[in-house]
């Protein structure tokens, strides 16, 4: 086999959960260029179809759907849908999550409110999406592959009201080791990618601030901020045969971050 092939995902299944947002979309786009069929999920139907789209005009089949990933409800029925349009169910990229920005609060006046919304948001988003979809893939019985997104903040704190995100994204990392040593027998690999900033939309908030970027990127090696095509490579890697015998790892993908700490 040329080396190559091992990265292509045809015949493939991939359901991205999260997939309308920057991140997720352009994983879902990539999957589909690397052989894949795709369903994508997203809270808000119009962009779903937009991400639909996109992957569509690469060349592969897609589905989407408007749900909300916190309830198993929904996440049931897009399993469902996936195993009625394609017959089979094979990866799972959980790519829901954010939210940090908009909630900043001091460690010790942290309200409970806003810590449930990022825990739901990040943590049991990832929860409630992969247990039908791991479910499906033990079912099938033609193992699996499932990539959550975790992220730099997993490792390193910062000083400004982040207590709730890193603990939900150190959780995700946690997991990902967990689910892998679960699900190995079976053949179901288990990890995860964990970014530092990456400049899409949502982050906008927190890059837009006056000084904000420049210190990050002062302190990034690399001396850039992330973007989304920077985690595709990873992403297909992970979810391909090429990853076949790698499981339960967290990749950080930050430019050199985290090896200046």
């Amino acid at each position: 086999m040329n080396p190559i092939d091992k990265f292509r995902l045809d015949g493939k299944v991939a359901f991205v959960s999260g997939g309308g947002g920057a991140i997720g979309s352009a994983i879902a786009v990539a999957l589909g260029k690397a052989g894949a069929k795709l369903v994508v999920a997203d809270k808000d139907q119009g962009r779903a179809d937009a991400a639909a789209g996109h992957v569509r005009e690469a060349g592969a089949e897609c589905i989407s759907f408007g749900a909300d990933i916190t309830k198993e409800a929904e996440a049931e029925r897009i399993v469902a849908g996936a195993l009625d349009k394609y017959g089979r169910f094979d990866i799972i990229v959980n790519a829901v999550g954010g939210g940090a920005a908009e909630v900043l609060f001091d460690a010790e006046t942290y309200p409970r409110d806003a810590w449930d919304w990022i825990m739901e948001l990040n943590l049991r988003s990832t929860l409630v999406a992969t247990q039908p979809a791991v479910r499906a893939m033990i079912k099938g019985g033609q193992g699996g592959k499932v990539l959550n997104i975790s992220s730099v903040r997993a490792q390193l704190g910062l000083r400004q009201g982040y207590s709730a995100y890193v603990a939900a994204k150190g959780a995700v990392s946690s997991l990902t080791r967990q689910w892998a040593t679960e699900w190995a027998k079976h053949g179901i690999n288990v990890n995860a990618i964990a970014p530092t900033f990456v400049d899409t939309p949502q982050a906008g908030m927190m890059l837009a601030k006056p000084g904000f970027r420049d210190a990050l990127v002062d302190r990034i090696p690399l001396a850039r901020v992330g973007e989304t095509a920077d985690l595709v490579g990873a992403a297909i890697f992970f979810v391909s045969p090429a990853a076949s015998f790698v499981t339960g790892q967290v990749l950080t993908i930050d430019g050199g971050l985290t090896a200046t700490q």
